[in-house]
């Protein structure tokens, strides 16, 4: 059994409705931090760089390319890591890339255009999206609920890496910044913290969670 566990494994009724609730949640907030990341132009997470320059060369959404990559590389989960699939794998698949498209409508239209090219308002707004999301990401990623095809790769090679798992998603995930760049794409120094900053996250909430449910369970 990985680290994440498998949501078919969860006998408590209320536990299991509990994490979904959190995970549900979680990517919600992923969706609309996801939003701000991407008007305010720093950087990103690195899947959403990669699916921004290679939506973009298509001219499709991204919501429609989120989805369709995942729907992809849920063929390979199911073969080879179909444990890690639950409830959070279709609340990743179908809702992020959507929100964010949403979001970003949103404030294109009702909020002024200076929130986000005004350094004394865009260096802030970045700065709580990127904790916000990163924060998200982890809480989705620990709750234990399935998580998304993409992310299901990455764990897959992690476990099957000799290095600890956090080093394993750093190198994952600056593997998807340069296939970003081979799609036309520049990153930023955004993308580079998200790369550095996404495995560690995840390590550190994964352990918080981890005594959380310990002592809930005693």
């Amino acid at each position: 059994m990985n680290k994440f566990g498998s949501f078919l494994n969860i006998t408590d009724r209320k536990l299991f409705l509990k994490r979904i609730l959190i995970c549900f949640i979680a990517v919600s907030g992923m969706g609309f931090f996801l939003s701000f990341l991407i008007m305010a132009e720093f950087g990103t997470d690195p899947c959403t760089f990669m699916n921004l320059a290679v939506s973009s060369k298509l001219g499709i959404s991204l919501g429609n390319w989120h989805f369709l990559l995942n729907a992809v590389l849920l063929i390979f989960i199911v073969i080879f890591a179909r444990q890690l699939i639950g409830p959070g794998t279709v609340f990743n698949m179908v809702l992020i890339g959507y929100y964010a498209d949403f979001f970003c409508m949103l404030w294109r239209r009702f909020l002024p255009g200076t929130a986000f090219t005004y350094m004394p308002s865009r260096i802030p707004i970045y700065a709580v999206a990127l904790a916000g999301f990163i924060i998200s990401a982890a809480v989705y990623m620990n709750s234990k609920t399935g998580v998304s095809p993409y992310d299901g790769v990455a764990v897959f090679f992690g476990e099957h890496m000799p290095i600890p798992e956090f080093l394993s998603r750093m190198i994952f995930d600056f593997t998807v910044i340069a296939i970003g760049m081979i799609a036309g794409s520049t990153p930023s120094i955004g993308h580079i913290l998200m790369a550095l900053g996404l495995g560690p996250v995840i390590t550190i909430v994964g352990k918080k969670m981890a005594r959380d449910n310990n002592r809930e369970n005693a």
